[in-house]
């Protein structure tokens, strides 16, 4: 790894059978994966033969966006400043200049802001997927469960055959028929518990724009992790 120090965070599996790497975007660190019988001797000498590996994954990630005052924030992918409203009551609300200018406002102090936008995000998301998700359960005849709000790095969503949703809150930043898609694609996981190619007519029947939304994840979903994070 040259003079770079990069932490790895290790974690062992039961179904693993293999050592294996992956990089959480939005913590911005790798993650070594090892098999029930793994011990920290090979899984030290697997990340530091794959130390060239580790540096360029985490070096190409796109430039974090923390929450913060001045940060421009793409809610539901339209462009929204955040400003620091200290003097006035409440937590995080929308509104529009008479510039025409989008801005998220954030009472309270200084040193809550972070959190006030993190919180509202997610707020928003659970909104809209509960919204969503239970209009696709209607169409199909199944029902939702419960829906958990969650950062996860390697999936946008999922589904258990319980009829549980989880999914990513980043997905309000994306652009609406995007967050639509996903809602339509864990519901259809309720009808096909797989990716057949009964399942992927479950959801063209529901959702038109599948394949729109699957082309602006596969571009710009990796860009969705910098936000909310610090270097």
């Amino acid at each position: 790894m040259g003079s770079a120090i990069y932490a790895v965070q290790l974690r062992r599996h039961r179904r693993a059978r293999r050592y294996t790497l992956r990089i959480h975007p939005s913590r911005r660190e790798a993650i070594l994966t090892m098999p029930p019988r793994g011990n920290l001797s090979d899984a030290r000498e697997f990340a530091e033969r794959h130390g060239a590996w580790i540096a360029a994954r985490l070096g190409g990630l796109p430039k974090a966006v923390p929450f913060a005052a001045g940060t421009l924030l793409p809610l539901r992918h339209v462009s929204h400043k955040i400003v620091h409203r200290a003097g006035e009551r409440g937590t995080v609300w929308a509104e529009t200049r008479d510039s025409g200018e989008k801005i998220l406002c954030v009472a309270g102090g200084v040193e809550h802001v972070e959190r006030r936008v993190l919180d509202f995000l997610k707020r928003e998301a659970r909104r809209e997927l509960t919204r969503v998700s239970n209009h696709y359960a209607e169409m199909l005849g199944v029902k939702v469960t419960r829906i958990s709000i969650r950062d996860q790095s390697s999936r946008w969503g999922s589904c258990t055959s319980a009829g549980a949703l989880s999914f990513s809150w980043r997905l309000i930043l994306a652009p609406p028929y995007v967050l639509d898609y996903l809602a339509a694609h864990e519901v259809a996981h309720l009808v096909e518990m797989n990716h057949s190619p009964r399942f992927w007519r479950v959801v063209g029947r529901i959702c038109p724009h599948t394949e729109r939304a699957k082309k602006w994840l596969d571009v710009h979903g990796n860009n969705l992790h910098r936000y909310g994070v610090r270097d």
